[in-house]
C-alpha cells in the first residue's frame, strides 16, 4: 500500500506548501481569483486564463469540487497563470457561468461533475474556438477534454474494509444524486463487501442533493440509529452532515465511522472518525490537463478514464491510523486482482 495513490500524495504536500506561502485567497460573489496573488513561479503561464465552474455542492465542499480548485491553485502557484472559480447553486446556474468564462475569452474552462453534461455540451458546440474540459462525463467534441475514473474499483477496496471491519454487520452507502457516477460508487463498494463479508447487509439512502449537510446528517442518523455502524458516502457537501452525525454519536460513546470520499477527509474531519477514504484523482487531473494546456499539449477531443492501475483512486496512506496492518493486506491483495484482470468490478 505503500505506492497506492503516491502521485496525490506529492500534489497534497506541493499544495500545503503554496498555501502556507500564499495566506488566504480572495473572494466575492461571483468566485475567487488568483490573479495578482503574489507567489513565485516561472512565468510560463502568465498569459493564461483558466476558469472553473463547480456543481451544486460549492467550491468549499470539502471534497470534489473543492479538489479541482485546489489544483488551479497550485497552477498559478507553479505558472503564473490567472485562476478563477464560480458556483452554481443549480443546474439553471450552469450553463451562463460557462458561458461568462468563454465570452471573456479564458483560455480553458472546467465544468466540475457529471450534471454539466448537458450544458457543457452546449456551450462546446456554439463555440468550437473554446477550450473546455469536463470531469466525469464523456462529451464528444473536439474543443473538449473529458476525463473519467473507475469509482467503482476505489469503491471496492473501501468496501472491503468495511465488510472486514463492521461489528454489527449492518454498513451504510449514502450517495448526493442518484446518477450514473454516484451508481458506480454504490456498486464498488457492495462488491467489496460481499466479497470478504457474505453476512453483512448494505443499506442504501440516496439523499438528492450534493449541497445540503442537513440531508446527509439525516440519512446517517437513520442508518445508526438502526444498527448501522460505518457509512461510505459519495455525496459531496452532503457528505459533510454524515461526518456531523458521526461525531455526536461518538461524542456520546458510540462506535461509529465515516469512509469519506474525493480526499483525505480524515485532514477535514479527524481520525476519531473517519476510518478511510476513497481517494479519487480530481486534483491530479485538473493540475495535468491545465499544464498541459499551457505547454501546448491540450488534448481536445479525448477521454481519459483514470484507474486503480493509474492510483488514481484508493485509499490514503493515513488509511493504517485505524485500518489493522491485516486488512491492508487484503486491500493490497484485491487490488493486484482488479489491475490485472481477474476480478471485474461492476458499475451498477
Amino acid at each position: 500500500m505503500k505506492k497506492t495513490f503516491s502521485f496525490m500524495l506529492v500534489m497534497m504536500i506541493a499544495l500545503t506548501l503554496v498555501l502556507s506561502a500564499c495566506g488566504s485567497k480572495n473572494n466575492n460573489e461571483g468566485g475567487a481569483t488568483n490573479e495578482g496573488t503574489k507567489v513565485e513561479s516561472d512565468g510560463t503561464g502568465k498569459d493564461f486564463k483558466i476558469g472553473m465552474v463547480t456543481d451544486v455542492g460549492g467550491v468549499h465542499d470539502k471534497s470534489f469540487n473543492q479538489s479541482a480548485w485546489e489544483a488551479l491553485e497550485t497552477v498559478t502557484a507553479e505558472t503564473g497563470a490567472a485562476t478563477k472559480f464560480l458556483e452554481s447553486k443549480g443546474e439553471a446556474d450552469m450553463e451562463p457561468n460557462l458561458n461568462s468564462f468563454v465570452k471573456e475569452g479564458y483560455s480553458l474552462t472546467w465544468g466540475i461533475g457529471f450534471l454539466f453534461n448537458d450544458a457543457l455540451s452546449k456551450v462546446a458546440k456554439e463555440n468550437p474556438d473554446a477550450k473546455l474540459a469536463v470531469i466525469d462525463s464523456v462529451i464528444e467534441a473536439p474543443n473538449v477534454a473529458s476525463i473519467t475514473f473507475a469509482e467503482n474499483e476505489g469503491s471496492f477496496l473501501v468496501g472491503v474494509v468495511a465488510g472486514l471491519m463492521t461489528k454489527t454487520n449492518k454498513i451504510g452507502f449514502v450517495g448526493g444524486m442518484e446518477i450514473p457516477v454516484i451508481k458506480k460508487f454504490e456498486a464498488g463498494f457492495k462488491a467489496g463487501v460481499a466479497a470478504v463479508n457474505a453476512d453483512a447487509k448494505v443499506e442504501v439512502d440516496y439523499a438528492g442533493d450534493f449541497g445540503k449537510p442537513d440531508l446527509g446528517k439525516l440519512a446517517a442518523a437513520t442508518m445508526y440509529d438502526g444498527g448501522v455502524d460505518i457509512i461510505f458516502h459519495a455525496a459531496g457537501g452532503t457528505g459533510n452532515g454524515v461526518f456531523n452525525e458521526a461525531k455526536a454519536r461518538k461524542d456520546n460513546g458510540d462506535a461509529v465511522w465515516v469512509i469519506g470520499v474525493d480526499k483525505d477527509q480524515s485532514l477535514e474531519f479527524g481520525d476519531e472518525i473517519t476510518l478511510t477514504s476513497m481517494m479519487k484523482g480530481v486534483e491530479a487531473a485538473v493540475h495535468k490537463v491545465s499544464k498541459d494546456l499551457i505547454a501546448g499539449n491540450f488534448a481536445g477531443g479525448t477521454v481519459q478514464e483514470l484507474g486503480l492501475k493509474d492510483d488514481a483512486v484508493g485509499l490514503p496512506e493515513t488509511s493504517s491510523k485505524n485500518v489493522p496492518a491485516d486488512v491492508l493486506e487484503k486491500v493490497a491483495e484485491y487490488k493486484a486482482k482488479i489491475v490485472s484482470g481477474e476480478i471485474k468490478v461492476p458499475t451498477e
